[in-house]
């Protein structure tokens, strides 16, 4: 009788947990996309200048090129009422988190928000550990559509890691309201083999990005080439609902004081975050810009808003692309995309301009595409071969037209 309980009881797991799968997929289908607070301006924020993000989301053409995702990170917590329930601080959002919602979402955005799978946040400040159901109540009664989840303060092992995020999980399930669930233990418990049967929606496979291209040997803080070196190789991990998160958007910050700027952040150049935007348009990753968008110059718009790269990214067959080449002199990535054209980012990680000629046949691919260079706009090549330069640190991306 004890073990056909058990049995049971594995059925059911096993049930619910397939259930919470498609759950998951049905609410991020394709990668999310959106603003975060964090690393520009860390604890820094208050309810003004969300609601001035929300305004310039609009204004930009951010919200218009998918970005509809604005996600308030750690240092927004004001501790707990008389009757345990977690409150937004008094003097940084004294209208609360639920007016903040309804502003936008009256834009068409939606509103992300930030707990700890422990006591107390990375910052120091109340977390979840707990009180996962009532906070994920409150969450939903907010209008809450995103929640960032991190794991600060909380043992290193990979079973309470899965444990803690379960719960959480279901916690937001219960709650009866779509929310997104994204997991952040930073990769060192492997979460691309868990995390969607945990309920994650994105997990993170690094550490916190830094505002550089790549961190020198023997330092700390990961920058882009740091990230790509890890998340590149996880494409089959991901797809519709499950995606692999290589951290946020560092374009536009130059260097911004902030903790980007932190561990040898200085902040890359516009070619530097032009790949950044390629990269991770390639692979599947969510696009989560973090500069000042209410300053933007024209080179960060030209980066973060070109529709060709975005629909890479936003590509229906929900595919990470598959690293085929990675030496001293490039790092290549094919992607499938719907329909039968492809994507193909070519980047060159040596500190010189190189040339290069390619063909399909070179891809392992049959004639018969057209290729389009998504950053120059115009049809490259001739009869599925084509060259040209790409300088030190820059990705070519271009796609192949079936014809």
């Amino acid at each position: 009788m004890k073990q056909l309980m058990i049995s049971i009881g594995l059925v059911l797991l096993s049930a619910a947990m397939q259930s919470q799968v498609k759950l998951r997929k049905e609410l991020s289908p394709l990668p999310p996309m959106g603003w975060m607070t964090w690393n520009l301006y860390g604890e820094r924020i208050d309810e003004a200048l969300i609601r001035k993000v929300a305004d310039a989301m609009e204004s930009t053409g951010m919200a218009a090129a998918g970005y509809r995702y604005l996600i308030i990170d750690d240092g927004w917590q004001g501790g707990r009422d008389k009757k345990n329930n977690i409150i937004a601080d008094p003097v940084k959002f004294p209208s609360g988190i639920k007016a903040l919602a309804d502003y936008v979402h009256a834009k068409g955005l939606k509103l992300g928000i930030y707990s700890d799978a422990a006591p107390l946040t990375c910052a120091g400040y109340t977390a979840s550990l707990n009180f996962e159901e009532q906070d994920a109540r409150t969450f939903a009664s907010w209008g809450i559509d995103y929640l960032k989840y991190d794991y600060c303060n909380a043992p290193e092992d990979s079973n309470t890691a899965k444990q803690r995020y379960t719960t959480m999980a279901n916690a937001l399930t219960k709650s009866g309201r779509d929310i997104v669930f994204g997991i952040c233990e930073w990769g060192g418990r492997k979460p691309w083999f868990w995390a969607s049967n945990a309920g994650g929606s994105v997990w993170r496979t690094t550490g916190d990005i830094r505002d550089k291209w790549k961190a020198k040997p023997g330092t700390d803080g990961e920058g882009i080439m740091d990230i790509v070196a890890v998340n590149g190789s996880l494409d089959a991990y991901a797809g519709s609902g499950r995606w692999n998160d290589p951290d946020m958007l560092v374009i536009g910050l130059y260097g911004a004081k902030g903790p980007s700027s932190d561990l040898g952040g200085i902040g890359c150049n516009d070619t530097e975050y032009q790949s950044q935007m390629s990269l991770w348009s390639m692979m599947a990753a969510p696009l989560i810009a973090t500069n000042d968008i209410t300053t933007m110059n024209e080179a960060t718009k030209r980066i973060l808003l070109n529709p060709e790269v975005i629909a890479i990214n936003q590509d229906a067959a929900a595919i990470q692309a598959k690293r085929i080449r990675r030496d001293a002199q490039w790092e290549i990535f094919l992607k499938p995309l719907d329909g039968g054209d492809y994507a193909l980012a070519v980047l060159n990680v040596t500190e010189t301009e190189q040339p290069y000629n390619f063909s399909t046949e070179d891809l392992g691919l049959a004639a018969g595409f057209v290729i389009r260079d998504c950053w120059e706009h115009r049809l490259t090549g001739k009869k599925n071969k084509w060259s040209g330069k790409i300088a030190a640190h820059e990705t070519k991306l271009f796609r192949l037209i079936k014809k």
